[in-house]
């Protein structure tokens, strides 16, 4: 009896998979597919004109056709994937270093008004984006970095949720290894970095892979503090693709996804760890 309601659960988890893997499957067939393919299948919905939109998986006549025109014909593509770069790993690398000694210091220290401070950082991590931008704005215009890709980068670098992430992790730290190396003469310094980075590594990793997947694919904040285009990148790339570029679109879709998806595998790990220490309540 169980094993047939193993079955089940294990035939039901599969259509479900299947349905949540289905749109990146049409998005690699369609990659593949050339304008008029495009067109005639999906052109109802792209275009706007009557008829009904086909279901497809595989390209009928493959082709490079997409790849070609984006790789060789558009070099705004590089130059918005560059600045994808120059503003994504500053972000990160400013979280190491803000993120992680705060997280420290919630963690193991205590000092008046710790509680309700950890508080307004849980508040401001709830936020949406929507809440802050007028302060922001403000903020920035005030010191000049509108139209600047640091008006991206300052204020995801204090971002409160790497804060928490890591927090929940150095609190696993046990303070018998922090009294012994204080008894053998370590600084507060000399714990942080030779005990308290080592044994926090995993969870400094899962706000930053988390990081990376959320700030490759930002696409409000740009929007609101860059009006030079020269500076967009890449997530705004894809919105000013016509139709008539679908198969452009598609291929630079997949491109785009490449990077997320290689740090998804590689850190998976530590992105479930992650989750699962937002998850834990105070």
């Amino acid at each position: 009896m169980s094993g047939g309601k193993g079955r089940i659960r294990t035939g039901i988890l599969l259509v479900i998979a299947a349905v949540v893997c289905m749109p990146l499957v049409m998005l690699i067939g369609g990659s593949f597919m050339g304008g008029d393919e495009i067109a005639e299948k999906i052109g109802p919905v792209l275009a706007e004109r009557e008829g009904r939109a086909e279901f497809f998986l595989f390209p009928q006549y493959p082709t490079l056709q997409g790849f070609v025109e984006l790789l060789l014909d558009s070099p705004e593509f590089f130059a918005m994937f560059w600045n994808t770069c120059r503003i994504v790993f500053p972000i990160l690398a400013g979280q190491l270093l803000i993120a992680a000694p705060a997280a420290w210091g919630f963690a193991k220290y205590r000092f008046r008004g710790k509680k309700a401070l950890f508080t307004l950082y849980i508040a401001l991590m709830l936020m949406p984006f929507q809440v802050t931008m007028v302060s922001n704005y403000l903020v920035l215009s005030g010191l000049h970095l509108l139209d600047t890709r640091l008006s991206v980068i300052l204020p995801a670098i204090f971002s409160t949720f790497p804060v928490f992430i890591i927090c929940r992790f150095f609190q696993g730290v046990p303070d018998a290894l922090l009294e012994a190396a204080s008894l053998d003469g370590a600084g507060p310094w000399q714990t942080f970095f030779y005990i308290g980075l080592p044994m926090g590594a995993p969870g400094i990793a899962s706000a930053l892979l988390l990081s990376f997947l959320e700030y490759w694919n930002v696409l409000e904040q740009p929007l609101t503090f860059l009006k030079d285009r020269s500076l967009w990148p890449l997530s705004l790339y894809l919105p000013n693709i016509v139709s008539e570029k679908a198969a452009v679109s598609l291929a630079a879709s997949l491109i785009m996804l490449i990077p997320p998806l290689l740090v998804f595998l590689m850190g998976q790990k530590y992105l479930e760890s992650g989750i699962r220490a937002a998850g834990l309540k105070e």
